[in-house]
């Protein structure tokens, strides 16, 4: 072997050394870095525990603000309750000029109160279309009717048969009808035939001499029209600042008197 020889041959020798020596390492690297990577366990999430609770606080909705004095908002248009005279006052309905023309009978009885007098059935009627209840219009009326400032009588509400008189609650345009030859104008009440026609547009909202105190007027429009139905005519008001006599037509003008609804007003 030539020099030359020996020294390619020990030049291939370290070669071969350096190449297994970087094998070797390269091998033991990608066991020691693939056994780390197998020793890495599955890391769970963690629990719904240990995660921070944000809390909650329930909403409740705020329900849109309601009318006044609305028990219903499909019913007819009521305002909130006043006060007058020390009185509490009858809500305002929406009352229409023209109703249904026909009436319905306040059903059932309601008895006279005990004692002594004449009894006069009577019957109470409600043209339908109007706000109001029937048993309710009934109710007041007979309260009114038995009143001890009342005629004196004793009044027994009847649904059928003979009545003395009639209490029909009636629209502007139908008391102009059943109220002729008189002539009402769309405003007043009267007493024609065996009927006391109550205007239900004054019953709603009184009369001037009365102010805000639709509860007497109401008072007064019931007694002088049934008067009328007991044979008491018109009078005239017995001096300024005297009590109107319920006979004088306080719905016109109280002509210098006081308002007053009673037959016998208590002294």
């Amino acid at each position: 072997m030539s020099r030359n020889e020996s020294r390619r041959d020990s030049k291939t020798v370290m070669w071969l050394l350096a190449f297994s020596v970087v094998a070797t390492f390269t091998a033991g690297a990608v066991t020691l870095l693939s056994g780390h990577l197998e020793a890495v366990p599955d890391i769970p999430p963690p629990p719904d525990a240990a995660l921070p609770q944000i809390p909650v606080t329930p909403v409740t909705p705020t329900p849109p603000p309601q009318p006044r004095g609305t028990a219903d908002p499909s019913g007819p248009v009521k305002e909130p309750l006043l006060l007058a005279n020390g009185r509490q006052q009858p809500l305002r309905m929406k009352v229409p000029r023209a109703a249904k023309g026909r009436y319905a009978v306040a059903p059932g009885e309601a008895r006279p109160p005990r004692g002594k007098g004449r009894v006069i059935r009577y019957a109470v009627e409600v043209e339908r279309g109007l706000p109001f209840e029937v048993e309710e219009f009934a109710s007041e009326v007979h309260r009114i009717l038995n009143d001890p400032r009342g005629w004196g009588y004793r009044f027994k509400r009847v649904a059928r048969g003979p009545v003395k008189l009639r209490v029909s609650l009636s629209s502007p345009e139908t008391a102009d009808r059943r109220c002729l030859p008189m002539r009402t104008n769309g405003t007043l009440s009267c007493w024609n035939g065996e009927r006391a026609i109550i205007n239900a547009v004054r019953w709603n909202t009184g009369a001037r001499g009365y102010g805000r105190d639709v509860a007497s007027y109401r008072e007064y429009v019931i007694s002088h029209e049934v008067g009328h139905g007991l044979g008491h005519g018109h009078v005239s008001c017995p001096g300024p600042g005297r009590r109107a006599p319920v006979m004088l037509q306080q719905t016109k003008s109280l002509y210098g008197c006081r308002p007053n609804p009673w037959p016998s007003p208590r002294r």
